[in-house]
């Protein structure tokens, strides 16, 4: 079982890396780039749309392990709705699609994937009636799908979360946590976002896209609430912890600012770091570090409880701390 997932893992990765790098000489020849404005954490124009592969990939890989381990239909209709959400979203790339068509996709995409998942329980243990219960449910999906679109904004940033939260499930997954299924997804899921991160690091040569960032968001979303459903909202909360605190923050002061939410913006903590004279290289390794740390934080969980939240937390403080320091002066 060992050496077939590490076989696993390294065909997802390969393919992926080699599948991108074709796919970036294909839009360069095709011209279809990602010019940078006032907004945009780049200098020149790349190709976006990696997505393409990367959502292909994990899709594939997710249903030959839904047909491996025997998953009944449901599995195969959220993968479906994978795809549905990425039709629209590659839509978007190419044409700017209204953001109320988007987020209505993305509402019926969420409120589909719940009723495919009812068989799995409640998702916070009981706390709530189960009608409360689903609508958190809802909320949350809902938000972790454009938070993850949102963070997409410097080089190597959504491939470095990916493989954080991909091996970090599959960790649990090892530790008795979820079963196979979210165990071998997470494996996908690391994979896919290193193999991307080949060609995705600082100075990066292909960008994720929508088609891309929100079907991803709302993959990692179902792993997040499978992790809760199973009984483990701690890990589920702690995984994605920096994520959660630099959207929500941001969110929050622009709330509070009277500016529009939905409106690209450079005010995030990982593009304040990079204006503040770090690296994108610099940045992503920090999170990456921090990731590493959570992980840890979800492990502990298990054994000491609400105390690994407190850690967690932490070290997201320390990291936004650090994001916000000045280093061009």
């Amino acid at each position: 079982m060992i050496l077939g997932t590490i076989l696993f893992f390294i065909t997802v990765l390969l393919t992926t890396a080699f599948a991108t790098k074709w796919l970036e000489k294909d839009l360069r020849n095709r011209n279809v780039m990602d010019v940078p404005n006032h907004r945009s954490s780049h200098d020149a124009a790349v190709p976006h749309g990696g997505g393409l592969v990367v959502t292909h990939v994990v899709v594939f890989s997710w249903a030959g392990i839904g047909v491996f381990l025997g998953s009944d239909w449901t599995f195969f209709g959220m993968l479906f709705l994978v795809v549905f959400l990425a039709i629209i979203s590659r839509l978007d790339d190419l044409f700017n699609v209204s953001i109320l068509i988007r987020l209505l996709f993305q509402v019926f995409s969420v409120v589909a994937g719940l009723l495919l998942m009812q068989k799995e329980g409640l998702f916070f243990q009981g706390i709530f009636p189960p009608a409360v219960d689903y609508f958190f449910a809802a909320i949350a999906w809902l938000w972790f799908i454009n938070l993850f679109n949102f963070m997409d904004g410097i080089d190597g940033i959504s491939g470095c979360e990916m493989a954080s939260l991909g091996f970090g499930v599959a960790l649990m997954a090892a530790l008795g946590v979820g079963g196979p299924l979210l165990g071998l997804a997470g494996v996908s899921l690391a994979a896919a976002g290193l193999g991307f991160l080949l060609l995705n690091w600082h100075p990066a040569r292909i960008f994720l896209g929508d088609v891309g960032s929100i079907p991803i968001g709302y993959l990692v979303g179902w792993l997040l609430l499978g992790l809760s459903s199973a009984g483990f909202w701690l890990p589920a909360l702690i995984l994605p912890a920096y994520y959660f605190a630099d959207s929500g923050i941001t969110l929050a002061r622009r709330l509070f600012a009277g500016k529009p939410i939905w409106i690209a913006h450079r005010e995030h903590f990982y593009q304040k770091a990079v204006s503040n004279g770090r690296s994108h290289s610099q940045v992503v390794s920090a999170i990456a570090v921090a990731n590493i740390g959570l992980i840890a934080a979800a492990v502990g969980s298990m054994y000491i409880g609400f105390y690994s939240l407190i850690f967690a937390c932490l070290i997201v403080g320390v990291l936004l701390k650090w994001m916000s320091f000045n280093v061009s002066c």
